[in-house]
Parts: C-alpha cells; sequence; structure tokens
C-alpha cells in the first residue's frame, strides 16, 4: 500500500467535523472528482473511486448534511491492477439542486471568495476534500513530493490560494490537460499534513525524514573526510616523488638541513 493511500485512509476516517467543515470538504471532494447527471429535469452526482475508505466518506458526508437518496455501486477496474471501482451515485431528485446550491457547486469560483471558506477550520476541511480526491504524496525515502490534480485551473488556483494562507509555498504548473499545484519541500508537507489532519502519517513522515537527513548528513561527513585523505596522500605521493628524483640526481646533499 503506498504512502498517499495510508494518508487518505487515515483522514477518510475523521470524525465529529462541524457541519460547515463537512460541507467544505464535500465542496473539495466532489469539485475534483464528482459530476452531475441529469435525468429529466432533475440532478443528481456521480462520484467514483478506487478507495473504500473515500467512498465511504462522500456517502457519510452525504447523508449527514443531505436527505437524498443514494447507492453505491461496486464493478471491476478495466485496468491492469483490476482493484475494485466505487461509484457513489446520489438519485436525481429536485432536492439534490438544492444540495448543490449550498454546496456552492453550481456557481462558478470567480475570485474564490466563497462563503462556504470563511473560516480556517472550513479551509483546512476543503483541502482535505481535494487532498482525498486528486492528491498524492511520496514517501520521503524518495523525493519530497506532493500534489494536487485537476483539470479546472480556477480550482487548482483556489487550492494554490488556500494554501498560501497557511504559509505553504504551493505553485502551480499545468501537465498536458491537466493543472497540478504541488509542495516540495519536507517542512511545507509536513504542514500540510497536520492541516488536513493526517497526524499519525505526519510522525511516519517525519520519522523516515529524520533517518534519511541523518544518512545524508554522516555521507557528507564521510565524503568530506574521504576527500580531504585523498589530498593528504595525494600531496605526500608527490612529495616522496621529489624525494626520490633529488636521490636520483644527487641532489639531496645539496639541500639546507
Amino acid at each position: 500500500m503506498s504512502f498517499s493511500t495510508d494518508v487518505k485512509n487515515e483522514v477518510a476516517r475523521i470524525e465529529g467535523e462541524p457541519k460547515n467543515c463537512e460541507k467544505a470538504e464535500l465542496f473539495g471532494l466532489l469539485r475534483i472528482s464528482g459530476s452531475v447527471t441529469l435525468r429529466g429535469k432533475n440532478v443528481g452526482i456521480h462520484f467514483t473511486t478506487e478507495n473504500a475508505a473515500l467512498a465511504r466518506r462522500v456517502l457519510q458526508l452525504l447523508k449527514n448534511n443531505f436527505d437524498l437518496q443514494t447507492e453505491v455501486l461496486i464493478s471491476r477496474s478495466r485496468r491492469l491492477k483490476k482493484n475494485n471501482r466505487y461509484q457513489v451515485q446520489v438519485i436525481p431528485s429536485a432536492e439534490v439542486r438544492v444540495a448543490l446550491q449550498d454546496l456552492q457547486l453550481l456557481a462558478p469560483l470567480g475570485n474564490g471568495k466563497l462563503p462556504l471558506l470563511k473560516e480556517i477550520a472550513a479551509r483546512k476541511a476543503f483541502l482535505r476534500g481535494v487532498f482525498l480526491a486528486g492528491g498524492s504524496v511520496n514517501k520521503p525515502t524518495s523525493d519530497y513530493h506532493l500534489e494536487i490534480v485537476s483539470d479546472n485551473e480556477e480550482l487548482i488556483k483556489l487550492v494554490q490560494k488556500n494554501m498560501q494562507r497557511f504559509s505553504l509555498n504551493a505553485k502551480v504548473v499545468d501537465r498536458k490537460a491537466s493543472y497540478i499545484v504541488y509542495l516540495k519541500e519536507g517542512n511545507a508537507i509536513t504542514s500540510f499534513l497536520s492541516i488536513i489532519g493526517a497526524h499519525n502519517a505526519l510522525l511516519e513522515f517525519e520519522n523516515v525524514r529524520v533517518v534519511k537527513d541523518m544518512r545524508n548528513n554522516v555521507n557528507r561527513i564521510v565524503n568530506c573526510e574521504t576527500a580531504n585523505l585523498n589530498k593528504v596522500v595525494k600531496t605526500a605521493l608527490q612529495q616522496i616523488a621529489c624525494i626520490r628524483y633529488l636521490e636520483q640526481k644527487n641532489l639531496l646533499v645539496v639541500l639546507p638541513e
């Protein structure tokens, strides 16, 4: 199981959040990976994931905040690994449109000043939602890298803006048809994990990072000492070569003591 999956499984089990935080998280989840379905004049919601904990999370958030008819379909992925795919569906109805309006999913993002994200706790929940739906993070044994991907540039800029409000140096890059907001610094990644509530993953990340940094420091010291010893040996060999040359030419006797 990847480190990203461990992080998502942990934060997908967070409980006891206020209603405004649950809605902010749901807003992030559905903005990244949700879609609207149509049936006549009514609309529904469709969310697909290969993570069972995330499917349960989306279903629970919907049930906690709205009186909607939902169902979960499980199918086998056609991809190489053939993991299960979980489809959370909200049956189209008039109530769904009200829920979408409440979650501000039908409104354009505009300048990103959304009432749903006014409070600090709600912004943290929003970042948790977008990470759950479209994020990944490397284990610190390799390069430090955390990213969130979406095909919506405005949404990615909104994510970047909210990261920056927590003093995270988030940057955006476009890759093919997607936009990516990412963090490359170890301290920034640990701060992000703390923000979204992944405290166990944060401890694991820090433990691995400490060992990695210690190993790197030892390697640097050894390399420095090795380089210095090489210089000493090289200089000594050059001096011995000079002495032997002088011996061969009988010139040692002319040198002062």
